[in-house]
């Protein structure tokens, strides 16, 4: 289904990691690309193109909100879909996620379904 899509996720824990890349697989996605923060994603970014960036929002170092602000700050990426995957669930923070850039939130805990749904979401609006 999305076996010709590149995602790039960040996460900084390494269960969290491990349980969205087993959810990639399930769907079908072949090229994916984990870091484990903002700054290592960022770097990430400048290397390769990416078809979707899966970001969490508390991370160190730099944190999901920062990076989005940094990634759309950089023309090549004004287009780029961003997804955030967080605990924060609480209204006020899907506004401020959407405000910087966000194109879909979910909040954890997910399942591959919902997942498979939201990226179909925002490929279906490409």
């Amino acid at each position: 289904m999305f076996e010709d899509k590149r995602i790039l996720f960040v996460e900084d824990s390494p269960t969290m990691r491990r349980i969205i890349a087993n959810s990639l697989k399930q769907l079908g996605v072949q090229e994916f690309e984990e870091a484990e923060n903002g700054l290592d994603a960022l770097e990430k970014l400048h290397q390769a193109p990416f078809d979707l960036l899966v970001t969490d929002w508390n991370m160190p170092e730099m944190n999901g909100k920062e990076l989005v602000e940094e990634v759309r700050k950089l023309p090549q990426f004004k287009e780029l879909p961003i997804m955030m995957i967080t605990t924060r669930g609480m209204e006020e923070d899907v506004l401020t996620a959407i405000q910087v850039g966000v194109n879909a939130y979910i909040v954890k805990p997910f399942t591959p379904e919902i997942l498979r749904k939201k990226i179909m979401e925002l490929f279906n609006k490409s």
